[in-house]
C-alpha cells in the first residue's frame, strides 16, 4: 500500500501577527503545513531550514522587504513558488514582483478563496519540480580531472544508464598533472561520453583548500543541482587535494541524504568501504570514460586497462558479479519518507537498482 504523500509546506512571511495568523489558519483548514515569520531575514533563515513548496510574503516589512525576500530565496531554491502580497495594488508592485520572479501577486485584503487558488496550484507544481529536479540526480566530486572517472566510472556510467541525472564537478583543472588545456578537454569529453553536466572549477592543484572556496563552491553547486546522492573523496588518501576535498565535501553536503567516499589510487590501506557497487555490464563504459583522459593514460600505470579490471575484479570478492566499486558510506538516509514501492528513486547505490533489467 502506497503511503499518502506528506502534506504541501508553505512559509509566510507577515510582519503583521493578526494577518499572519489568518492566513496560516486559512492554509491549515485545507491541510498545508504552515510556518509564519515576522521578518524578512527570518523568512529566509525559516526557507533555508524549512524548505517550503511555497514562499507567501508580504512586501512592507522592516528591514528585507518581501521582494527582496523572494528573490533571495529564489537564488536559493530555484523550485520555490512565491506569492506576493501587499496593501497596494500599484502597477509598479506587480512589476517589480514580476521581475522578482514572483508567481501569483494578491492584494489586501486577501479573501481565503483567493490565497487557496493562489497556493494550491503552486504547491503541487513545485512538488512536481523538485522531484523531477532531484530525486535522482548524482552529484560526483573529485579534486582532478579523471579523479570520479577512475573511481566511479562504472558506477556513474550505471546511474546514466538507468536515466538518473549525472553531475560531475571537478575542482581544479591538474595543471601539475599536465596541461590545463588538454586536461580541460579530455575532462568535457569523458562529460559529454557519459552525459553528464560538467562543473569544471579552477582551483590551485596540489593546494586545494579543505574550507573556503573550496566549501563555498560545492555548496553552490549542490544548491543547483539539489542532489539525492553525493560520490566523493574518501579522507583515508595520501594526497592532500584528495583529504582537502573529502573534507571539504562532508560539510558542503551536510543536507544531501545519501553521501559515499569512492577509492582513488593513492588511497591509504585504512580505505574501508562497506558498499560494493556490481558493476559487470559498466566495465566497458568505466574504461571508455579513463580512455578520453589520454594524457594520463600514456604517463599513469594505474590506468592500464588490465590494472583497472584487476581492481574492480578484487573488490567483487565481497560483493557479487565479476567487477566491484567500493564505496565509504557516509549517510545513507535513501529510504526515509520514500513511499512504499518507490525506494529505487533515492537508493542507487546497490547493485539491484542500478541495474536495469535488458
Amino acid at each position: 500500500m502506497t503511503a499518502p504523500d506528506p502534506p504541501h509546506r508553505v512559509l509566510v512571511v507577515e510582519d503583521d501577527a493578526d494577518i499572519a495568523d489568518y492566513l496560516a489558519i486559512v492554509l491549515e483548514r485545507r491541510g498545508f503545513e504552515v510556518a509564519t515569520r515576522h521578518d524578512g531575514a527570518a523568512g529566509l533563515a525559516a526557507a533555508r531550514e524549512l524548505r517550503p513548496e511555497v514562499l507567501v510574503t508580504d512586501v512592507e516589512m522592516p528591514g528585507m522587504n518581501g521582494l527582496d525576500l523572494a528573490e533571495a530565496a529564489r537564488r536559493e531554491d530555484p523550485t520555490i513558488a512565491v506569492v506576493v502580497i501587499t496593501a497596494h495594488a500599484s502597477v509598479d508592485y506587480a512589476v517589480r514582483a514580476l521581475r522578482g520572479r514572483a508567481d501569483e501577486f494578491l492584494t489586501k485584503p486577501i479573501t481565503s478563496q483567493a490565497l487557496l487558488h493562489a497556493v494550491a496550484p503552486l504547491a503541487a507544481r513545485a512538488r512536481g519540480e523538485r522531484a523531477r529536479r532531484s530525486a535522482r540526480t548524482v552529484l560526483a566530486i573529485g579534486a582532478h580531472p579523471d579523479d570520479v572517472e577512475i573511481a566511479v566510472g562504472g558506477t556513474l556510467a550505471a546511474h546514466a544508464d538507468a536515466g538518473d541525472p549525472v553531475v560531475i564537478l571537478t575542482l581544479s583543472r591538474g595543471a601539475r598533472g599536465g596541461g590545463t588545456t588538454n586536461r580541460q578537454n579530455e575532462a568535457m569529453a569523458a562529460a559529454e561520453r557519459l552525459g553528464a553536466r560538467l562543473f569544471l572549477e579552477d582551483l590551485p592543484d596540489t593546494t586545494i583548500p579543505p574550507a573556503d572556496p573550496t566549501v563555498g563552491i560545492i555548496e553552490r553547486v549542490v544548491a543547483e543541482v539539489r542532489p539525492a546522492i553525493v560520490y566523493t573523496h574518501s579522507g583515508r588518501d595520501r594526497h592532500q587535494d584528495h583529504r582537502a576535498v573529502a573534507s571539504a565535501s562532508l560539510v558542503a553536503t551536510r543536507r544531501v541524504d545519501t553521501v559515499a567516499c569512492f577509492q582513488t589510487p593513492s588511497a591509504t590501506v585504512d580505505f574501508a568501504p562497506s558498499r560494493f557497487v556490481t558493476i559487470d555490464r559498466y566495465i566497458d563504459a568505466k574504461l571508455h570514460l579513463i580512455a578520453a583522459f589520454a594524457s594520463q593514460t600514456a604517463i599513469r600505470d594505474y590506468l592500464e586497462p588490465d590494472f583497472v579490471r584487476a581492481t574492480a575484479r578484487y573488490w567483487s570478492r565481497f560483493g557479487t558479479g565479476r567487477y566491484a566499486e567500493p564505496l565509504e558510506i557516509v549517510r545513507d538516509a535513501s529510504g526515509v519518507g520514500v513511499p512504499d514501492g518507490a525506494a529505487h528513486l533515492t537508493a542507487p547505490v546497490t547493485t539491484a537498482e542500478l541495474t536495469r533489467e535488458s
